[in-house]
C-alpha cells in the first residue's frame, strides 16, 4: 500500500478556516474498493484500527503528560477495546481524548484544545467513480512555550504514526 506525503486538501475545513498553524502535515492513501465510505465509517475505523505500537505510545503519552497537568484520557481512545457502539462521529461527541469538531459529507475533524496546544486531525475522503483516497492531515497551534517543548519529541514520531494509522484505517475499510 502506497502512502504519500501531500498537502492539506484545498477543500478541507482546516484550509477554509483561514487559521495559521504552527505545524501541518498530510498523508494520502488509496482505498482499493468499489464501495463508497461515509466520514462516520472512516472515523470509526480511525478509532478501531490503530497498530499495537501506536496504542502503546498513546498509553505512554498519557502517563507522561498527566504529570504535567495536560489532558489525558482514562482509556486509550485508539484501543480496539474502547467501546463505541453508539459512536456516531457527530460534532461535540467525544471518544477518549478526541472531540469531534466538525463533519461534512467527505470529512471529519477531530482533536482537542489544551492549555499548551490545540490540534486537529482531518480525515478527508475523496470518492470518485474511479478512485477513492483518504487523506489524514494534522494541524497544531501552540498556545505557549510548553506546547513547543511538548511537540519537539512528538514530531519525529508523528511522521511515522500518521502513515501507519492511515494504512491501518485503509485496511480496515477494505475489509468491509
Amino acid at each position: 500500500m502506497n502512502i504519500v506525503k501531500t498537502q492539506l486538501p484545498v477543500d478541507s475545513i482546516l484550509n477554509k478556516l483561514g487559521n495559521k498553524y504552527d505545524y501541518v502535515d498530510s498523508f494520502k492513501g488509496q482505498i482499493r474498493t468499489h464501495r463508497d465510505f461515509t466520514p462516520t465509517e472512516v472515523g470509526r475505523a480511525f478509532f478501531s484500527s490503530a497498530p499495537d505500537w501506536v496504542e502503546k505510545l498513546m498509553g505512554l503519552r498519557n502517563k507522561i503528560v498527566g504529570v504535567f497537568g495536560l489532558k489525558t484520557s482514562n482509556k486509550n481512545p485508539l484501543s480496539r477495546e474502547e467501546p463505541f457502539d453508539n459512536f456516531k462521529c457527530e460534532p461535540n461527541e467525544r471518544l477518549g481524548l478526541f472531540k469531534i469538531f466538525n463533519k461534512t459529507d467527505k470529512e471529519v475533524i477531530l482533536g482537542e484544545d489544551d492549555k499548551h496546544l490545540d490540534f486537529r486531525v482531518s480525515l478527508f475522503l475523496e470518492n470518485s467513480s474511479t478512485n477513492k483516497f483518504l487523506t489524514i492531515s494534522t494541524t497544531v497551534k501552540f498556545n505557549n512555550w510548553l506546547g513547543r517543548i511538548y511537540f519537539l519529541p512528538v514530531q519525529p514520531f508523528h511522521r511515522f504514526i500518521v502513515p501507519a494509522m492511515l494504512k491501518s484505517i485503509i485496511k480496515e475499510l477494505e475489509k468491509c
